[in-house]
């Protein structure tokens, strides 16, 4: 994830795969259907801030953050071109509580974790678990590794934009998240990209009411 600032800065936006500026279904979904409603939120891993200004038009409170500060401020511009009122904050989403305080009700990361190799999931869940309020949603999507892009097979896989991500089996979730969340909701879907649809393991949380050992050691 280290190199996410020198694709913001080296492509244009047309040509950055996961920036897209109309909300992906499952998330409208989430928020039409009055599953998650008008709340303070946090949306992980922001990029120019496309879907952090959707929510905030639909009256939540949202802070939109990013590893990349050049991101960060498209997304500050972003915002004040549409007239929105957003909060953008660059920070590490392996290392959130350093940076932001909760409590949030909403946190959601759209087609993030799988820039977050394993050895460091467990810990960056335990940061989302520790922003959570006690009746707090997740909602987390990533890659499957059902899904034939960029060779199809192995856990591991190139992009041609240079990124090195991990595709995802639901049984790896499960085992990831059951330890600090509730899962209501998991399925594979197909989700639309820039390009092609691909499939995506698609997981809504609710936070465990559960205090852990050593709550916040980040």
């Amino acid at each position: 994830m280290r190199d996410i600032d020198d694709i913001y800065k080296r492509l244009s936006m047309n040509d950055i795969p996961w920036n897209m500026e109309i909300p992906p279904l499952a998330l409208v979904n989430l928020v039409e259907s009055g599953q998650i409603q008008p709340c303070r939120c946090i949306d992980l891993g922001c990029g120019i801030g496309n879907y952090t200004i959707y929510l905030c038009k639909k009256k939540f409170d949202v802070v939109g953050i990013d590893i990349s500060p050049t991101a960060i401020q498209l997304a500050k511009n972003n915002a004040r071109n549409k007239g929105i009122a957003c909060e953008f904050v660059v920070a590490d989403i392996l290392h959130i509580t350093n940076r932001i305080k909760g409590p949030f009700d909403f946190a959601f990361d759209w087609e993030v974790l799988h820039h977050v190799f394993p050895e460091e999931r467990e810990q960056y869940v335990r940061s989302v678990y520790n922003l959570l309020a006690s009746q707090g949603t997740y909602l987390s999507v990533c890659f499957s590794d059902k899904d034939p892009h960029f060779g199809g097979k192995g856990k591991y896989r190139q992009t041609p934009i240079g990124t090195r991500l991990y595709f995802s089996s639901e049984y790896e979730l499960v085992q990831l998240f059951s330890q600090y969340f509730t899962i209501v909701e998991l399925k594979t879907i197909e989700t639309r990209g820039k390009y092609d649809p691909h499939l995506v393991n698609y997981v809504f949380m609710k936070k465990k009411q559960q205090q852990l050992p050593h709550d916040n050691p980040f």
